[in-house]
């Protein structure tokens, strides 16, 4: 189902967040859809988890509009908005068994004993820990810990749930592992979720979209495959994934279409989706595993260059190679996957790099990084 077609459950309209003469937020527009799970990612400082606060009704907004399924949300006090948070701490109660921290939201809205009891029950099974109610949380893991915490919010119901870099403290291999318990427990309740991360790898494994902000804006809102291939802005390709970029000047060819040139040494050729003009400044970029190496030269003169290898870093189950070209004055990156276990080239071997045109990505220079509403 398009989004179009979904019932919206949170709308955020022209919303800004002002601290003395700093605008944390400027002016951005989005909405969640019903069941959906939307991540908002960018660098430290970039306005989401502000964003996040205001949503849950931890900070007021200086202008703009919040709605949960219709109710303007912007003066409602948090205690009154239907919606949960998972924080990174969890903020589980010490002194309480799992049962307990499950059920004290439900006991705080006065709800009978005996009908508390049923819905933890309930949800305890469905985060698979009805063997660990009468624990403390000193006694959990940290992903045992962070199920309690989804468990204590989910319990309630709410209208939304919100997540403020849940997995941040768990190690890797465990982060790794709970990314696709949460996705799966998330479809599993159809709970419509918005999770806040710096985290890429997190977005582009468990988002349904992804809003992408930088400096208090919204460049970019798509799917995760959209966002990663076809990039709006310069910091967008630089954020979500590694990426080799270059900057070059747009030239007609003579069967019409165009080319850029980098340098003498490179030549770029898009894919003919890309409108671009003659003469046009445009910033090119090339995921390093849509290059492929080889040592011996192509016959194709455009979208190839050569260099020798710098450096090669080993990540198990696959290399990135880091190659000097245009004599010396730029770095490519490409990376090979390695099932033997052994790289295919070493440092100081010289290349040939090579790629299609069609996953070349160009976006003018004329309209980097600006914001965008939707």
């Amino acid at each position: 189902m398009s989004t179009e077609e979904r019932k919206v459950v949170l709308e955020v309209k022209g919303l800004t967040k002002k601290f003395g003469n700093d605008i944390a937020v400027k002016n951005i527009s989005f909405n969640l859809y019903d069941g959906e799970f939307l991540f908002v990612i960018g660098p430290s400082g970039c306005g989401k988890t502000t964003t996040l606060r205001m949503i849950g009704g931890y900070e007021f907004p200086s202008s703009g509009e919040i709605s949960v399924r219709g109710q303007l949300l912007n003066n409602v006090p948090l205690e009154k908005r239907n919606i949960g948070m998972v924080f990174q701490s969890y903020a589980l109660f010490p002194h309480m068994t799992v049962q307990k921290n499950v059920e004290y939201g439900l006991r705080m809205r006065g709800i009978s004993k005996g009908a508390r009891r049923e819905k933890v029950a309930d949800v305890l099974s469905l985060v698979e820990l009805e063997e660990f109610s009468d624990r403390y949380p000193s006694q959990l893991s940290g992903g045992q810990k962070q199920r309690v915490a989804l468990a204590r919010v989910i319990v309630l119901e709410p209208d939304l749930l919100l997540l403020d870099e849940p997995l941040a403290n768990l190690d890797k291999r465990l982060r790794d592992t709970m990314r696709v318990e949460l996705k799966k427990l998330q479809e599993k309740v159809g709970i419509t979720t918005l999770y806040v991360t710096h985290d890429q790898e997190e977005a582009l494994a468990m988002a349904d979209r992804i809003v992408v902000m930088h400096d208090g804006n919204i460049l970019q809102v798509g799917s995760p495959k959209d966002v990663y291939n076809a990039p709006s802005s310069p910091f967008v390709a630089g954020f979500l994934g590694e990426t080799s970029s270059f900057h070059g000047t747009v030239r007609a060819c003579p069967d019409g279409t165009r080319e850029i040139v980098v340098d003498d040494d490179m030549t770029v050729k898009p894919s003919p989706t890309h409108l671009l003009n003659d003469s046009d400044s445009v910033f090119v970029s090339i995921r390093p595993e849509r290059i492929q190496l080889s040592k011996e030269k192509q016959i194709q003169e455009v979208n190839c260059t050569s260099g020798i290898i710098d450096f090669v870093s080993y990540l198990g189950s696959h290399v990135v190679y880091f190659i000097n070209v245009l004599s010396g004055r730029a770095l490519l990156k490409a990376s090979e996957a390695i099932p033997t276990g052994e790289a295919s080239f070493k440092v100081g071997d010289r290349v040939q790099a090579y790629w299609q045109e069609e996953n070349v990505v160009c976006i003018s220079e004329d309209r980097e990084d600006s914001a965008v509403n939707v």
